[in-house]
């Protein structure tokens, strides 16, 4: 088949390419943004796109705005989504509204091979493939659930780091991560304290704040 992948981790992404290349698949571009992503897509109209959630220049919610796009402006296009988080709003409208094709993995299932593949070989064929963890967070119920204590344990140093008033420049040194990373982990954060569409007020400070009362 032939596919684009995105994805801003560039070891991710070549590790990617070599892998779906000697599985004989033919990937026609590999990407680092969403906005190139679409640029790629509309002129090589590929079987299936392999996009992360999380891309420049935010590092929020690109990659899967962008894979939306792609459902709605190039519908036999297949769309796998790979994320280290499950981003509800959008994770939500992609199993609901676009069934066919579609597939949303969490990327350690990347690691796990021939499951990555056999989800690919789903979304190209015009099924779905949707992580079991993915669909068990959308589904949970988060009533009386104190939203910190639903953090990874990286998630939570980074905002203890954010609680200490650290820079991201000085967590990413302290925990010997890239800045990108920190800047991932925050968003996270962000999105599990439902902060993420909070305007107004600092969001760090608000974490912070929720950090410390939990």
């Amino acid at each position: 088949m032939r596919l684009i992948l995105a994805e801003d981790s560039t070891l991710l992404r070549e590790g990617l390419v070599r892998l779906l290349t000697d599985e004989g698949h033919e990937v026609v571009a590999a990407v680092g943004d969403a906005t190139t992503l679409l640029g790629e897509v509309a002129a090589h109209q590929p079987d299936v796109v392999v996009v992360d959630v999380r891309m420049p220049p935010t590092h929020t919610d690109e990659g899967l705005r962008a894979a939306l796009e792609i459902r709605r402006r190039w519908p036999r296009t297949g769309v796998l989504v790979l994320s280290q988080y499950v981003e509800r709003r959008y994770a939500t409208e992609l199993m609901t509204t676009h069934t066919d094709g579609v597939g949303y993995l969490l990327k350690d299932r990347v690691a796990q091979v021939d499951d990555f593949l056999a989800a690919l070989d789903r979304v190209a064929m015009g099924g779905a493939a949707f992580d079991p963890e993915v669909v068990r967070r959308l589904l949970a119920r988060t009533t009386h659930v104190d939203p910190v204590g639903t953090l990874t344990a990286r998630e939570r140093e980074v905002l203890e780091h954010m609680a200490q008033g650290y820079t991201n420049a000085t967590i990413a040194e302290r925990l010997h991560v890239s800045q990108s990373s920190v800047e991932k982990h925050i968003n996270a954060i962000f999105d599990k304290l439902d902060l993420s569409h909070t305007t107004g007020y600092s969001r760090r400070v608000l974490a912070v704040l929720r950090y410390l009362g939990s």
